[in-house]
This record gives structure tokens, sequence and C-alpha cells, in this order.
């Protein structure tokens, strides 16, 4: 939980994503559409991604990939991003953690 929580806080948007998965690809697109330049996370590639996705399912993350995190904070999944991006929230987040400016 301990290396989620650091790396979810070393930039100000970071995605956990399996480099296979096509929603951790369109969440990846719409960020870098939106000008943020993510941190992201390919647990499948990582040695210790196993470690990540069980952290992962603890904080709630079902299924585990895409996992959003936005200024150090847990925000959601695909879905709860696509919703947050459809009311103009997602943009305001990423104002607010500085993952992009106007």
């Amino acid at each position: 939980m301990d290396r989620v929580n650091e790396l979810a806080k070393s930039k100000a948007a970071v995605i956990f994503t399996k480099s296979s998965d096509c929603m951790c690809h369109s969440i990846k697109s719409l960020f870098h559409e939106l000008g943020a330049s993510p941190a992201v996370y390919e647990i499948d590639r990582d040695p210790r991604g196993r470690e990540v996705e069980l952290a992962l399912q603890r904080l709630g993350c079902k299924p585990t990939v895409p996992a959003i995190f936005i200024g150090g904070m847990f925000v959601g999944s695909a879905k709860d991003v696509l919703a947050a991006h459809l009311t103009g929230s997602l943009k305001e987040m990423l104002i607010a953690a500085k993952a992009i400016w106007l």
C-alpha cells in the first residue's frame, strides 16, 4: 500500500495501467488530449506489479486498472474518470492539481 501511495503522489496525475488494456489506453489518451502528462505505471511490466495490483484492490479498485490518482487522491477507474470528464469536473481537478494550465 505504501508503494501505491508513494507513486500516486509522485506527480500531479498518475495512472496505473496494464499495457494491453484498451480502457487504460483510452484514459491515457484522454489525459494527453486535455494537455496533461500523467505518470503511467504499467503494473504488468513491473516486477512488483502484483503487489501494486493487490494494494489497488484494497483501495477498492475493481477492476484494478486503470486506477487514476489526481493530486495524490484516488479518483477512481475509467468509468469514474469518464463521468467526471462529461461533467467538466475532470478538467477542474487537473487544473487544481496543476496537471494542466490554462
